[in-house]
C-alpha cells in the first residue's frame, strides 16, 4: 500500500465534481466535460492528491481544516478516477458527435457517483476496486 491520504480530499473533489457536471449538464458544454475529463486523467494516472481539485484541497482548504480523524488507501480513489474519466470521455463523445442523450446520460451517472461520494461519503468506483480485487483474488 502507498502512503494514505487523507480521506477528506477525495470527497471535496467529489463536491467540486459535482458541481461542474451539474453545470455540464445544464449548459451542454463540451469544453467544460473536456475540462473534468482531464481532471479525472490526472487523478487517474497521477493520484488524486496531484489532481487539480486535490491540489486545491491540499493547498486551500486542509490548510484550514483540523487534521484528519481518517486515511485511505489512495488506490481505491485512484480506480474511481478511471471509471469516472470512463464516463466523462463518453460523455464527450455524446456532446461532441451526437446522440445528445448520450452525453446527457453518461454525464449523469458520473454526476450522481460524485454526489453519492462528496454528500454521504460513499465511493462507488472504489466499491467497483474492492469487487474487482476480490473476483480476480
Amino acid at each position: 500500500m502507498t502512503a494514505a491520504m487523507d480521506i477528506r480530499g477525495p470527497r471535496f473533489g467529489a463536491a467540486v465534481t459535482s458541481a461542474v457536471l451539474a453545470a455540464v449538464l445544464i449548459t451542454g458544454s463540451a469544453p467544460l466535460l473536456a475540462w473534468q475529463a482531464l481532471c479525472f486523467a490526472v487523478g487517474a494516472v497521477a493520484g488524486v492528491p496531484r489532481s487539480p481539485y486535490g491540489w486545491l484541497f491540499r493547498t486551500v482548504v486542509r490548510p484550514r481544516l483540523g487534521p484528519p480523524a481518517a486515511f485511505e488507501d489512495p488506490a481505491p480513489p485512484r480506480f474511481a478516477q478511471t471509471v469516472g474519466l470512463l464516463f466523462a470521455l463518453v460523455g464527450l463523445a455524446g456532446y461532441l458527435v451526437g446522440p445528445e442523450w448520450l452525453g446527457m446520460a453518461a454525464t449523469g451517472c458520473a454526476l450522481a457517483a460524485a454526489f453519492l461520494n462528496a454528500v454521504f461519503g460513499y465511493c462507488l468506483g472504489c466499491e467497483m476496486y474492492l469487487l474487482v480485487r476480490r473476483a480476480t483474488g
